[in-house]
């Protein structure tokens, strides 16, 4: 089964529907790059995949340890390179609740969070540079 449907509407834009729950995902191409800028880009949702990611697998994998991650955030910065145009680094701010986690418990977290599928779908030029906040 197909997992969305992707429809061109004009002036740069797109509406992407996941076809399981029907939630719309709109994307706007970036102001650097003839679009308005309005909503997500192409890239942007690249970028905030690798986040998602990273906070879901932790979310899933961590219930097992009994560890509260309600309230994890992450910021999320894109990085374009050239030559071809690309993504060239996406940068990831992971800002942990005020829990008390011990320091084996965050090194779990972390792991999990650098070995998403995101994570480990990308392709190895594409630089990741993620920090932990605690």
């Amino acid at each position: 089964m197909a997992t969305s449907h992707v429809l061109y509407t004009g002036e740069l834009r797109t509406t992407a529907t996941h076809l399981q729950s029907g939630d719309k995902v709109i994307t706007d191409a970036p102001t650097d790059n003839y679009g308005k800028g309005e909503a997500f880009s192409p890239t942007d949702t690249l970028a905030t995949s690798l986040a998602t990611c990273m906070l879901t697998t932790i979310a899933i994998k961590i219930v097992k340890h009994n560890l509260n991650v309600d309230g994890m955030e992450a910021e999320v910065t894109k990085v374009m390179a050239n030559d071809p145009r690309r993504v060239g680094e996406i940068i990831v701010r992971v800002k942990m609740p005020p829990n008390g986690f011990t320091v084996e418990q965050a090194d779990l977290i972390e792991d999990i969070a650098l070995n998403c599928p995101v994570a480990k779908s990308l392709h190895p030029d594409l630089k990741q540079t993620i920090s932990f906040e605690w």
